[in-house]
């Protein structure tokens, strides 16, 4: 039953349902009493209960279904997504980008992002990071940076950031990390 919960229309489907289940035991309309009327009434309305608890439950199940399918792509990606604090700090982190920085991500959060960035870049980090975190205007934004892992690795990133804001939080960084050293190994070469 793949209905749509569209009020009055919907009442009306689940009664007509309902009534259609308990159909053989609806008291006649000539002979039935009152109390005869008040059972069947409650058992139109259990049965119409328990088909909107069988819809729930199906509902909720597909919306977990829907969810760990999201979680896998994210925490799963071939590329690193990071998000960043107006403070410069980790917020959150999936499983590739806590790789790429060679540190497990429960020791990531509420690490400044900065500290990854090679010493040559920084600068130029802060300086996009401010610009983007004081614009009016939430554009996305591409660029390179030398990073190094937490191992003293030096790789090379490329990152898409886009500032967001939301309502009950103020704004944050997104950032999609991708290591791009073959890349650049093969332009040197």
């Amino acid at each position: 039953m793949n209905q749509k919960w569209d009020g009055i229309e919907r009442r009306t489907s689940l009664r007509a349902e309902a009534e259609a289940m308990v159909g053989s035991f609806s008291p006649e309309e000539m002979a039935a009493q009152p109390a005869d009327v008040l059972m069947h009434e409650l058992l139109v309305h259990k049965v119409e209960l328990e088909i909107q608890n069988e819809e729930l439950r199906r509902a909720h199940t597909a919306m977990e279904e829907a969810r760990d399918r999201y979680m896998d792509l994210y925490e799963f990606a071939p590329v690193g997504y990071i998000t960043i604090s107006r403070e410069g700090l980790i917020g959150e982190i999936n499983l590739t980008g806590s790789a790429l920085l060679g540190v497990d991500r429960t020791k990531l959060i509420r690490r400044r992002f900065s500290k990854f960035v090679a010493p040559q870049d920084r600068d130029r980090w802060h300086r996009l990071f401010m610009n983007m975190m004081e614009s009016a205007k939430a554009e996305k934004q591409a660029f390179g940076l030398e990073m190094e892992g937490a191992d003293g690795s030096m790789f090379y990133a490329h990152l898409n950031c886009l500032r967001r804001e939301t309502l009950d939080s103020p704004s944050m960084l997104w950032v999609a990390l991708t290591d791009i050293s073959n890349i650049k190994l093969a332009e040197k070469e």
